[in-house]
């Protein structure tokens, strides 16, 4: 089933090939809107990734998460009986399923964010839907580290979906283009970044089909990024790149954490929503999301 369909503690438990095959049944109208775990709410009393699940996000992901935190992962949440516990709990909160950003195992990057075999071990233990291999800026990763962060992610927990590659340079200058990510293609992941044409400086339209083509005829999803602070850009610009999303073909579409100070504008992603999939899809999304905690007709259960 699409899970453009699924809804409530249905979607939010989807994992490994499950998650993936509803993820390529939905034909590219997909959103993962990208948190950082410790940003402070943008709203008083309301966490980040329900704003941004209430603007229509169908996955959620959070960025320098630490996979060994117990209790809930972001703040916003302290009025919540009981409070959400690990990935698998903000999961069921939300109604969506959630993972998180690990990084090369190389000394620019903090322990607790690198793709290790602890690590990865840890957030498939907390309930993590997926794993996003990817660097934070100025890290100096390659696609030689992506991929072979990568690998360690598909041997440790086979069965967690698994997106790499890069949405912006990460600190190193080589080219973004399917050549160059062809470490993340022969790497066992489930899925390949692809920076949309205009957020990454070089990377042409013609580029960015070609990786699209070259991910997917590989058996991966192609995943298109904003991640240069354009998810706080104006409405405009945002609908022209989902436009330009959809003509490239990607499978899912990622909603970067630099709108604002730690999540996108939600209402930046509301406009790239429409324009990509239209308000019937984009509303049953936003309306929904109240069927996450309704169990035998009780709310605010989990």
């Amino acid at each position: 089933m699409r899970l453009l369909d699924r809804f409530g503690g249905d979607a939010a438990t989807l994992e490994g090939d499950a998650l993936h095959a509803s993820i390529a049944a939905s034909e590219g109208r997909i959103i993962m809107a990208e948190i950082v775990s410790v940003a402070a709410p943008l709203l008083a009393g309301t966490s980040n990734p329900e704003i941004m699940c209430a603007f229509g996000a169908d996955l959620v992901c959070l960025n320098m998460v630490d996979p060994f935190a117990e209790g809930p992962l972001v703040p916003g949440l302290e009025t919540v009986d009981p409070p959400p516990s690990g990935f698998g709990g903000l999961a069921r909160f939300l109604g969506r399923p959630v993972g998180l950003n690990l990084e090369p195992d190389i000394d620019s990057v903090p322990p607790a964010y690198r793709a290790t075999e602890q690590t990865v071990a840890a957030a498939r233990g907390g309930g993590a839907g997926f794993v996003v291999i990817t660097a934070n800026p100025g890290r100096g990763a390659t696609f030689e580290h992506l991929g072979a962060a990568a690998l360690t992610v598909r041997s440790t927990a086979p069965d967690l979906l698994c997106f790499a590659g890069k949405m912006h340079g990460a600190g190193a200058k080589e080219p973004i283009n399917a050549s160059a990510a062809e470490p993340l293609i022969t790497s066992d992941a489930n899925g390949v970044l692809v920076p949309l044409p205009g957020t990454v400086p070089g990377v042409t339209e013609d580029d960015a089909r070609a990786l699209v083509s070259r991910a997917r005829d590989s058996g991966k999803l192609a995943v298109g990024t904003i991640g240069t602070s354009q998810e706080g850009a104006d409405g405009a610009t945002l609908r022209s790149l989902a436009l330009t999303a959809k003509r490239i073909g990607v499978d899912l579409h990622h909603f970067g954490d630099a709108g604002y100070s730690g999540l996108g504008d939600p209402e930046g992603l509301y406009a790239y929503s429409i324009a990509m999939r239209g308000k019937r899809h984009t509303w049953n999304r936003m309306a929904r999301s109240v069927r996450a905690s309704w169990q035998e007709g009780r709310t605010g259960e989990l």
